[in-house]
């Protein structure tokens, strides 16, 4: 039977009791993921199954060590640049047509396996996601192994897409409906056993088993009819009109609104595919959620999100700004010196990852403490589930927490996370190149300070670089990469290699104040401080930039951060920039709320929010004193409040670019996003002009300036933009590194 089969991406043969084995191992990739090649292989697959009364089922598991990613997304965009010729060239009727068509080519193959006539079955190993799991969902029993690395899930979502092959309707009929519009929305990856409790998967078996076990089950008399196409089938919760679907419906509503205040149309999407394709056979339901699926396919949001959030990412992790001309590195130990909170957390991801770690204090207890977080953090993981007891043990023995300089003599990369003071650092940078190898990295974990600086203080500025991480390092998956003036490709090379190493996502940016990320966020916290002694209502502050699409206001968000700490830079940068780089408005605010009322954030249980020892916190009442004036709410524009909190930031990002601290478009959009939560369905600051047009962008900007000052005002970038018709990412096109 195996000869008969032409396939490229798919091993298929038959054993003695007529159960065929469907192998997907695509020889050119290190994961498979759905391309029209697989489509090819197998809808022949199906074919060749469903004609042979000889095979009585069909087995489909991987021939790599994970099961797929899912769907290749550089297919779906080649899809928009087709219906964008097709509809200069035929019209948008005949565009529409063609790309409806296509779009829904995996669903009506999914449909065509799962209705075939003979029973399929999923062994899935390690990853299995998206379109991958809606393979899985297709077949008519899914076995996953218990394997650590397995997960299944629909993350769609995430890059402004929703499963459009069938998985909105197969989910919804698993589970119940409140339960799948909950996953759906979310699209977290999920564990084989809580995958199992939630009726998506069938068994939970050894991964030497998952094939021996799908084989069982088609033996045992495994039928090829899904559940939904059964005589009497009824959804897990009923009718979509019933009481029980009324108390389900009306809160999920108003439950997206809360979530997504409207600004991501694929979780609407979700809604209207479920809710309409539980009232319709199953046939019916797949044509909606395909109608839906490209409508959604088609829009800017999906659009700039696939190219910032899968693309983008995917090249930069991969190393799209890294040194060519430098062979890999063979990073085995790193020293971390300094184990206060940040410290701490750059050992604990460095362990988490395989590496040694020497973990350097001013005294044993200190440093004791540092290694202590990791511990700490290990233990939630055990608590969740998530980690075993020798995983912790494992950790810890790579952890070397010491007073000793010396120690770090083995060290292919020291990150030194130190009091941002450059005296304070340039102590411990003589301290660690006494000790350390002549062919060692030097990298500071600083927010603000520029390397250039930092690095005089080195007798080797050409292995000096900075490497800043975001907090808590063990959550935050941005790493800002920073090249001095003398920073060489050797140095950059190893620091993008330890950022990939630790599975964080790098940035490279060029030195300045501030560099990129704390430059945009900066701007973020003057506007909503501004606003405040505007007499702008906190709590619509507050609200509105989460409006915006913002993950947390920036009142709440510099209790989190520290007002202290905001006040410091800010005297900080007049003390070295100039009097004119300082708003004396928000200074006066930050002086009131520190200096005045002792108020310093979350960290000393007052700040912008009052935080009681139990119960949620909640704006301090004493701000209307200090600001002394209270606009009426309803004489404001949501809108142009709106427009404030994610012009200022995306204005900020073009400076960034003429000065040169930004020389990728996509660095600066992935940074955005991951960094400081900018807007992700804009696909990120530069994106966000882009999507709005220059021309447009420049208007709205002058327009502000206008209107609330200088800080709005449009760069000559974005003017000479503007003029000519272009876009960053076509003025920007081309990947540029200063370090090739």
């Amino acid at each position: 039977m195996s000869t008969t089969l032409t396939l490229t991406t798919f091993r298929f043969e038959v054993d003695a009791d007529g159960i065929a084995l469907a192998t997907w191992d695509m020889a050119d990739r290190s994961m498979n993921v759905i391309t029209p090649a697989v489509m090819q292989d197998l809808g022949a697959i199906v074919d060749a199954v469903a004609a042979d009364a000889a095979i009585k089922g069909c087995v489909i598991v991987s021939g790599k060590d994970s099961f797929s990613g899912g769907a290749d997304l550089t297919m779906l965009q080649e899809l928009g640049a087709v219906y964008g010729r097709m509809a200069r060239e035929q019209g948008q009727e005949a565009a529409a047509a063609h790309f409806l068509d296509q779009s829904s080519l995996l669903s009506r193959l999914f449909r065509r396996l799962e209705t075939c006539g003979k029973p399929f079955a999923a062994a899935v190993n390690g990853v299995c996601m998206g379109g991958a799991f809606e393979l899985a969902l297709a077949c008519h029993h899914r076995v996953v192994s218990d394997d650590p690395s397995t997960r299944v899930g629909l993350p769609e979502v995430k890059v402004g897409l929703f499963p459009g092959a069938g998985g909105t309707q197969r989910v919804a009929r698993l589970m119940q409906t409140g339960d799948a519009l909950q996953m759906l929305f979310k699209g977290e990856q999920l564990r084989p056993q809580a995958a199992l409790s939630m009726k998506l998967v069938h068994a939970v078996a050894p991964r030497a088993e998952i094939v021996q076990r799908a084989k069982a089950w088609i033996l045992g008399g495994g039928k090829g009819v899904a559940p939904w196409d059964e005589e009497g089938f009824r959804p897990p919760s009923g009718r979509v009109y019933s009481p029980a679907g009324m108390m389900t419906w009306p809160p999920a509503n108003a439950i997206y609104r809360r979530e997504t205040y409207d600004n991501y149309p694929a979780v609407k999407a979700i809604l209207h595919t479920v809710y309409e394709g539980l009232q319709l056979p199953m046939d019916l339901a797949l044509r909606v959620e395909s109608r839906w699926f490209a409508k959604i396919l088609r829009s800017p949001e999906a659009a700039a999100m696939i190219r910032s959030l899968f693309l983008s990412m995917q090249e930069l992790n991969k190393g799209a700004r890294r040194p060519a001309s430098v062979p890999a590195s063979t990073l085995r130990t790193v020293g971390v010196v300094g184990a206060g909170f940040m410290g701490a957390g750059i050992a604990y991801v460095s362990a988490q990852a395989g590496l040694q770690v020497i973990l350097v204090d001013r005294d044993q207890e200190a440093a004791d403490k540092g290694k202590a977080l990791s511990h700490k953090l290990v233990s939630d993981q055990i608590m969740k589930g998530r980690a075993k007891t020798a995983d912790r043990d494992a950790l810890l023995e790579r952890i070397t927490a010491t007073a000793d300089y010396a120690r770090l003599a083995a060290c292919d990369l020291v990150v030194e996370a130190v009091f941002e003071d450059p005296g304070v650092k340039a102590q411990v940078i003589a301290a660690v190149e006494a000790a350390v190898r002549p062919d060692c990295i030097f990298a500071s974990n600083t927010s603000t300070l520029p390397i250039t600086g930092l690095a005089k203080a080195s007798t080797r500025p050409e292995q000096f670089i900075g490497i800043h991480f975001f907090s808590p390092v063990e959550k935050m998956m941005l790493v800002e990469v920073i090249q001095g003036a003398a920073t060489g490709p050797r140095a950059i090379a190893m620091a993008l290699d330890f950022v990939r190493a630790i599975r964080k996502t790098p940035i490279l940016v060029n030195d300045g104040r501030g560099f990129y990320a704390n430059r945009c966020v900066g701007a973020y916290l003057r506007e909503g401080h501004l606003m405040l002694m505007e007499g702008v209502p906190p709590a619509m502050i507050e609200n509105v930039a989460r409006m915006a699409g913002m993950p947390v206001g920036p009142l709440s968000l510099n209790d989190e951060v520290a007002l202290d700490l905001a006040l410091r830079i800010v005297r900080a940068t007049e003390k070295q920039v100039g009097r004119q780089a300082v708003d004396p408005v928000q200074e006066a605010l930050l002086v009131a709320m520190v200096e005045g009322q002792g108020r310093l954030g979350r960290k000393n249980g007052k700040g912008f929010y009052d935080y009681p020892e139990k119960g949620q916190k909640s704006l301090w009442p004493g701000l209307s004193d200090i600001v002394g004036r209270r606009l009426d709410p309803d004489s404001l524009s949501v809108e142009t409040l709106k427009q404030r909190f994610l012009v200022v930031q995306a204005v900020e990002a073009a400076r960034t670019v003429e000065e040169g601290i930004i020389t990728d478009p996509r660095e600066a959009d992935v940074g955005s996003i991951l960094g400081f939560g900018f807007a992700p369905f804009t696909g990120g600051t530069l994106s966000y002009i882009d999507g709005m047009g220059v021309k447009a962008f420049v208007a709205r900007c002058e327009a502000l300036a206008a209107e609330f000052g200088p800080r709005f005002a449009p760069n000559a970038l974005l003017k000479d933009m503007a003029a000519k018709g272009e876009t960053f990412y076509r003025r920007f096109a081309a990947p540029r590194s200063s370090a090739a």
